[in-house]
């Protein structure tokens, strides 16, 4: 993989998170990916790839060909006061896609964990969104991924929008959690229904997750939880739903078990927010 030329279409924003010093967001961040990796094997990788959850669009991306640490694009320097981080003041509250995530502070959110070289808040052009999701189709077989590219450029991607949280326990019987909440804008409303359709039809398919907790007040929403872990083990939940021309995908680790609950809460937080008048488009 080369490094952009001056024609790659840039990210719009984004702010680079410093290392997160929090137990739970370091725990968590550690592990993740390569629990991720073991469990994303044929079609729940299909799956992911249908509904282009950038969690596992940037691993499928940048863990297939590279090493570690070296990074294939680098976000713009952020500069002071036009950071994306979900809150600030009136004149720098996050505009377009990134004004329909969730913002920090609220309910104890706090940034969590980089996304690889996308920092924990960014959004991305449609332009690069698109070139994203076309390479993280490289590695299914020829056929597939030549008819996955078709379907991409048929979506109309207007843009994608990324945020990861921190999302502290409820109380003492409960796990905090991680959480990378992507959103992406289509100028295709029926490919949003299909993307999401067909990532949990796979999802639903697969012997390897758990039925997850329904979405009161939005029956296209579904979450699918990974197998229970073993002691001192990750696990996770990975959520897929719509909103009007929004694809919504969550995916959450926690380092225990997970709280349904809570992840069930903060999915339906985020497919509110969309739906509030206002926001959603």
């Amino acid at each position: 993989m080369t490094e952009p030329s001056e024609n790659t279409p840039e990210v719009i924003e984004g702010t680079v998170a410093e290392p997160a010093a929090d137990g739970l967001t370091a725990r968590v961040a550690r592990r993740a990916r390569s629990r991720r990796a073991a469990i994303a094997g044929g079609s729940v990788l299909l799956a992911c790839a249908l509904a282009g959850g950038i969690g596992f669009t940037v691993i499928t991306v940048q863990d297939a060909d590279r090493s570690p640490g070296k990074p294939v694009w680098k976000l713009p320097a952020a500069k002071k006061g036009k950071q994306q981080n979900g809150a600030g003041t009136a004149a720098e509250k996050p505009k377009g896609l990134s004004a329909m995530l969730l913002p920090y502070e609220k309910e104890g959110r706090s940034p969590g964990p980089d996304v690889r070289d996308f920092g924990h808040d960014t959004e991305l052009s449609g332009a690069r969104a698109t070139a994203l999701r076309k390479e993280s189709l490289k590695g299914l077989p020829g056929r597939v991924q030549r008819e996955l590219e078709k379907l991409v450029e048929k979506q109309d991607i207007k843009g994608m929008a990324l945020r990861s949280y921190a999302v502290p326990a409820r109380d003492e019987e409960d796990n905090g959690f991680t959480a990378e909440v992507t959103l992406q804008q289509m100028g295709n409303r029926s490919a949003v229904r299909d993307m999401a359709d067909s990532a949990q039809r796979f999802l639903s398919a697969a012997d390897v997750f758990r039925k997850g907790p329904k979405i009161k007040g939005h029956k296209d929403a579904r979450c699918f939880l990974s197998p229970k872990a073993k002691k001192d083990g990750l696990e996770g939940a990975f959520c897929v739903g719509h909103v009007g021309d929004v694809l919504v995908n969550v995916v959450v680790d926690t380092p225990g078990p997970i709280d349904r609950r809570g992840v069930t809460a903060f999915f339906t937080a985020q497919l509110d927010r969309i739906d509030t008048p206002g926001l959603a488009v």
